[in-house]
């Protein structure tokens, strides 16, 4: 399996306005700065006001929810931003947690950063701005909301929600509170990204004809093994909303070799959302008005078949088409683990990808169009014909939002009060076919939804599985 978090290295990208070098894109990697940045050694003297540059007074003051790897590579890049301060972090694991206040205070060369147990206490400090939310899946929305109902900015991690219903919820306070919202779907950051999307927005691959969109499958087993918790960890609290449930070996752990919760429903939907949000979100990206309408879904996949906690889907194919004609495949592929044959005829399109584009790794999108395609991921960008690398892209009708950094972005929006490059409804839009890709999977029929009105089409069955679900008190929306 992948790591869920990934790092890169291209060169610079040049000026705006300038040809994009072809060598720049097919041999150099997608992006240089996912949300895994390595930590700058020495935080700027203007961070902390010195120099007369940044001024304390004129700092964005930042909170961190969750201090998993995922969470601490994120901080690592608000850390590099001269006016940026990290003052509070935040989790229910007291190592974690001690070694992100170490770090944090390390960078700074003081003592200033306050640690918390309970994010919110953290969140109803008035004098923090913004707030990253890095926690596991389950908590995403509910610490998201504590946040922005205390008036903070809000930068958070993919996936959104564990329903349709608690990304609804997330967007009515956003919009209530008029606050700023980051989606954790860094490679809209990427200029390799955004110039795949622009080329299939604006016409340059001919009429936009399809989508194929796969990222690597899900986790079957899943020890079954009772133990007692981590020292240092409250269980009780990671659980937070979900089900009272037993502890068992390796169920909370971070490490990607060794993680489950990400594979259990009870607190994530899977590989679907955990890292298909990122190619499916590129999709929607380059796909124009495709979260307008009405679009079906059919599709298949399995569910683990070995005795184990995991429940979620290990591999999937989900075909999509949209009221404008276009048609679009998601495919989860099997990735080392014992996923299992996929059910039902025909085979994945992993063989057949694989002939058609020159490289395949294990998540990524390709638009196909009716004079061309183009392909990208974190490692390359392919496109047909190869001349489509010269087009300038200042000349494109349709301009993309142009972010260099998804961490700066997120903080000059904080300044400015615009959009982000990756705002509350392209996340929602991510997430909902996210969903419909896992509610075609598990009903295995036909569903029909309908996204300006976000329901399924007489559909009760299916619209019951897009509700909020039972949380354990004292925890609701």
């Amino acid at each position: 399996m992948e790591p869920i978090v990934s790092t890169s290295n291209m060169p610079p990208p040049a000026p705006d306005g300038q040809p994009i070098s072809r060598r720049q894109f097919v041999r150099g990697a997608a992006g240089a700065t996912l949300a895994a940045a390595a930590f700058p050694a020495i935080i700027p003297a203007s961070a902390l006001g010195r120099d007369g540059k940044v001024a304390p007074s004129n700092r964005i003051v930042l909170g961190v929810i969750g201090c998993g790897p995922q969470g601490m590579g994120d901080t690592g890049n608000f850390l590099n931003q001269p006016d940026c301060q990290v003052a509070a972090v935040c989790d229910v694991n007291a190592v974690r947690l001690e070694q992100a206040l170490n770090t944090v205070n390390g960078h700074y060369k003081n003592q200033d950063c306050r640690a918390f147990h309970d994010f919110r206490e953290l969140v109803a400090r008035p004098d923090i701005d913004a707030c990253l939310v890095t926690t596991p899946d389950h908590w995403h929305v509910l610490a998201a909301l504590a946040a922005v109902n205390n008036g903070k900015d809000v930068y958070v991690e993919k996936p959104l929600g564990l329903s349709l219903a608690e990304d609804q919820a997330l967007r009515a306070a956003i919009y209530h509170k008029k606050r700023v919202f980051q989606f954790g779907t860094q490679q809209r950051s990427e200029r390799a990204f955004r110039f795949a999307c622009e080329l299939a927005c604006n016409g340059a691959l001919g009429t936009l004809k399809h989508i194929n969109v796969w990222a690597p499958g899900g986790a079957p087993g899943g020890s079954l093994k009772q133990k007692p918790p981590p020292a240092g960890l409250d269980y009780d609290f990671w659980l937070g909303p979900a089900p009272v449930t037993p502890y068992t070996e390796n169920r909370c752990l971070i490490e990607t070799s060794n993680m489950t919760w990400y594979f259990i429903s009870d607190y994530a939907v899977g590989f679907i959302a955990g890292w298909g949000i990122h190619p499916m979100d590129i999709a929607l990206w380059g796909g124009g008005e495709l979260a307008r309408g009405v679009v079906t879904a059919e599709g298949r996949g399995n569910f683990p078949f070995a005795e184990g906690v995991c429940d979620t889907a290990t591999i999937w194919e989900v075909n999509f088409a949209f009221g404008s004609g276009l048609t679009m495949t998601f495919v989860g592929l099997p990735n080392g683990h014992n996923q299992g044959e996929p059910t039902g005829e025909p085979a994945l399109h992993a063989d057949e990808w694989k002939q058609r584009y020159r490289r395949i790794e294990l998540h990524g999108t390709a638009f196909e169009g009716s004079n061309g395609w183009a392909k990208v991921d974190r490692s390359n960008l392919e496109l047909q014909p190869d001349n489509l690398i010269d087009i300038d892209e200042a000349t494109f009708k349709t301009q993309l939002t142009h972010s260099p950094n998804h961490v700066r972005n997120f903080l000059d929006c904080i300044k400015s009060r615009a959009q982000t490059v990756c705002p509350i409804e392209a996340a929602i839009a991510a997430d909902t076919i996210c969903h419909i890709t896992n509610i075609a999977v598990r009903l295995r029929r036909k569903i029909t939804f309908d996204f300006r009105r976000e329901q399924f089409v007489n559909d009760p069955e299916a619209n019951r599985m897009l509700n909020v679900r039972a949380m354990r008190k004292p925890w609701h929306l």
